[in-house]
């Protein structure tokens, strides 16, 4: 199944489970208190994922100042914002989820299982020195010319002149 299907497929499913679940919550506690609980959800995981975003940029800034990739902080900043739109989606079911990725100790092992996956590790992006120093003996080799160049758009001034 290709993504767009699939994004299709929760486009159509995720708002039915939705509706089902906010009937049921709806018909135990009274439409008025169903509102002001999703209200209170988006209002409270507005904030969090404020806190939790301006924490990551630090780590990221901290990161980057030790001259290391904060790759890790970077995926866990698009699991916070994935976890913010579904925060502020109405609704119970993406609000767990959202709430689900605020937990940092969650969000850190979703990003490290994202990293080490298959799909990125086969990137050429990755990082990895030993892809790195194959990719570079290969290139190495076969690639280089060297050579010397002058721009044309440049005047051309005599060296003996200076």
């Amino acid at each position: 199944m290709n993504p767009f299907s699939i994004f299709l497929l929760l486009l159509i499913i995720v708002p039915v489970i939705e509706i089902y679940f906010l009937i049921q919550v709806g018909t135990v506690i009274g439409a008025f208190s169903t509102i002001v609980l999703i209200l209170l959800t988006a209002v409270l995981g507005a904030y969090l994922f404020r806190v939790q975003g301006l924490t990551t940029v630090q780590r990221v800034q901290a990161s980057l100042s030790r001259g290391e990739i904060p790759a890790v902080e970077l995926i866990e900043g698009a699991l916070l914002l994935v976890s913010g739109a579904l925060l502020l989606t109405p609704g119970f079911v993406t609000d767990l989820i959202g709430f689900l990725c605020l937990i940092p100790s969650l969000r850190n092992h979703v990003a490290r299982f994202i990293l080490e996956s298959q799909f990125i590790a086969q990137a050429p992006f990755q990082g990895n020195e030993s892809y790195q120093q194959a990719h570079r003996e290969d290139t190495l080799d076969d690639n280089v010319i060297e050579g010397e160049f002058k721009r044309e758009d440049e005047p051309v001034t005599d060296k003996k002149d200076h």
